[in-house]
């Protein structure tokens, strides 16, 4: 997109910061309220509307555009056919949940998350673990590992990993540019399945005696039905791959050519519908409604960012953020308690006002 460079008025990011003040506070004191889809979408309705005024009697209309269009949907397409894809597997069994054991889940976890998402990932394998583990009494620290080791350190190696990770390829970051950071994300998760395999062998040997029985005398073999999604999976990760300008250089001369791999994405999300059996989405409780709340809520968050973007592209010089371990250091606060997808925007384009070419910067 291009950097418009335009200052804006600071009272102009109150409903980003009130966007994100909303995720973090309602279902901590109103989520009988928020856990309804529709009450997501009120909020970031009415707080966008205001933005959208703005932008366009100042005649800004045309970055609200983009982001949408290039943005937004792009993102939501990769997220909801992911969504859909990984919702077509279904991994079931009761193996003896023995340290060993729970150790593999979780290096296949790491790697299947670079692939499928964090959170296809962990929608692939946490069934399965809990039934492996349900008849061990110290089980909640193997939960606990498992969403820091899939859930969130897994996905580094692709953009398909997190959400931050393809807006940056979105923003010029090519595709194997993510794979320099393998040794990063092989250190950090071969320490953490480290620690995790020595604090379950320490509360295996705590198990009582029969417990480890039982989940000796329970066994069900690891079975996965709706297979053929991985077609479908493999799909998806060689479009963003390779259906961009990297591969293909017209898609230079028009930002709309980029949607033909958008096309190609949920072409493969409606193969998955139409090759999947009915009962192997049931057996995952697959529903609609987690794809929708994230498309609720980033709709408000993406339209209310906007001037905020705006607000840093013309005043980075001004701010003091300029060295690199400021921006790992500050990225790495907010993201621990925001979002991380609106933070990696954000400082992305603190770096663009900063004069860093977007297509250097990650």
């Amino acid at each position: 997109m291009e950097n418009f460079a335009v200052n804006v008025p600071m009272y102009t990011a109150v409903p980003f910061l009130l966007m994100l003040l909303s995720i973090a506070v309602f279902p901590l004191f109103w989520n009988h309220f928020w856990e309804k889809n529709k009450n997501k979408l009120i909020v970031a309705i009415v707080l966008s509307v205001p933005i959208v005024i703005y932008l366009l009697s100042a005649g800004l209309g045309e970055r609200l555009f983009e982001t949408i269009l290039f943005d937004y949907i792009p993102f939501i397409i990769l997220l909801g056919a992911l969504f859909t894809i990984t919702g077509g597997i279904f991994l079931d069994g009761d193996i003896e949940a023995k340290p060993s054991v729970n150790v593999v889940f979780m290096i296949i976890g790491a790697v299947f998350a670079s692939f499928m998402g964090t959170t296809g990932a962990a929608m692939l394998l946490i069934r399965a673990l809990i039934h492996t583990n349900k008849e061990r009494k110290y089980k909640v620290h193997t939960i606990l590992f498992f969403i820091g080791i899939v859930a969130n350190c897994g996905g580094l190696l692709t953009p398909l990993g997190d959400p931050p990770l393809f807006m940056m390829y979105l923003r010029g970051a090519h595709f194997t540019w993510f794979l320099k950071l393998l040794p990063e994300w092989f250190v950090t998760n071969l320490l953490l399945i480290i620690i995790y395999f020595l604090v379950d062998t320490y509360y295996h040997k705590k198990e009582p005696k029969t417990a480890i029985e039982a989940d000796r005398r329970v066994i069900r073999p690891i079975k996965i039905s709706g297979k053929i999604n991985f077609i479908w999976l493999i799909g998806v990760v060689l479009a963003v791959a390779f259906l961009n300008e990297q591969y293909l250089p017209f898609i230079k001369s028009s930002h709309y050519y980029k949607f033909i791999r958008e096309c190609v994405i949920l072409t493969m999300a409606v193969f998955s519908l139409m090759f999947t059996t009915k009962i192997t989405r049931e057996s995952n409780n697959f529903t609609w409604e987690p794809i929708k709340e994230v498309g609720y809520l980033f709709l408000g968050i993406f339209i209310t960012m906007v001037p905020c973007l705006l607000y840093l592209e013309y005043n980075a010089k001004s701010l003091g953020v300029i060295l690199p371990q400021q921006f790992y250091y500050y990225t790495g606060l907010l993201s621990s308690f925001l979002d991380n997808t609106p933070t990696a925007v954000t400082f992305h384009s603190l770096a663009l006002g900063l004069g860093i070419q977007s297509g250097n910067l990650v």
